[in-house]
């Protein structure tokens, strides 16, 4: 056997086990995502997992990153040539709704599934997890303030309440197995996502 395809073939073992421990972790956190699981899980011996990173945090750090990435592909990108601003928002915030209602992990979406384990919890693993959430913030709040609709803290509301809606459909769908989660945050975010009416103000008509 070549030295390249041996240099292939364990970063090909390495990617499945780390595919693999995205999908453990989605349903028992990366806390359950042990080096004996993975290696009865996927037929191997604990050496052999434990070759490939080192230790338990190297391996928690892999899935985040690779999960980092695989929500970017599955939300971001199918919506990425919609026209920048208030269309593109609303086109992201559907595919994150079909994403977080598509059950794509055991679990359903990784990072509220692993979020509040490590919220409270300071290292590297919480840098990372937390990196990639302020990330996600950030490009939200940008296509909010280019939409022009929502001036000053107005856009961040927009992005925290948005937000919120998709926390309560990940709760109602996965723990309480609601038939109409998806239903009604789709109609939380229409109505959230609409340009405002800015021809009346709390003190009445703007004259």
């Amino acid at each position: 056997m070549s030295p390249r395809r041996t240099v292939a073939e364990a970063r090909q073992t390495r990617a499945g086990i780390v595919r693999h421990g995205v999908a453990v972790a989605s349903v028992e956190g990366l806390e359950g995502l042990t080096i004996g699981r993975l290696a009865a899980d996927l037929g191997m011996s604990k050496s052999g997992v434990l070759g490939h990173f080192g230790d338990k945090e190297t391996l928690q750090l892999a899935v985040v990153e690779l999960a980092t990435d695989a929500f970017w592909r599955a939300v971001w990108e199918p919506v990425a040539d919609t026209p920048a601003g208030l269309p593109r928002l609303r086109a992201v915030a559907g595919s994150w709704l079909r994403y977080v209602a598509s059950d794509a992990l055991p679990g359903g979406c990784f990072f509220m599934a692993v979020g509040p384990e490590f919220d409270d919890r300071p290292g590297p693993v919480r840098s990372a997890i937390a990196g990639a959430a302020d990330r996600w913030h950030r490009e939200l709040l940008h296509q909010a303030r280019l939409a022009g609709h929502w001036p000053g803290e107005e856009a961040e509301q927009v992005v925290f309440e948005l937000t919120g809606v998709l926390l309560a459909l990940h709760a109602a769908h996965r723990l309480r197995r609601d038939p109409s989660a998806a239903t009604r945050a789709a109609r939380a975010v229409d109505r959230l996502l609409v340009v405002p009416d800015r021809r009346t103000a709390p003190g009445g008509p703007v004259g």
